[in-house]
């Protein structure tokens, strides 16, 4: 749903990538359901983008 919604924004992403980039806030443990799906939801382009890029200048993408 989210990676829809970047693609429409012309940002190639995949469900892996949006599950990536917000679970790499949570340290420890997951926090509740309903903050996990509010986390997602909520996530702007611009901290996608940001996060995508430094994974590519880590190597890791």
């Amino acid at each position: 749903m989210k990676a829809d919604e970047l693609k429409l924004m012309g940002i190639r992403a995949t469900g892996k990538q949006v599950w990536l980039c917000v679970s790499s806030k949570y340290k420890k443990d997951y926090p509740e359901f309903h903050q996990v799906v509010n986390d997602i939801l909520s996530l702007k382009s611009s901290k996608f983008m940001n996060w995508l890029m430094v994974q590519a200048q880590k190597g890791l993408i």
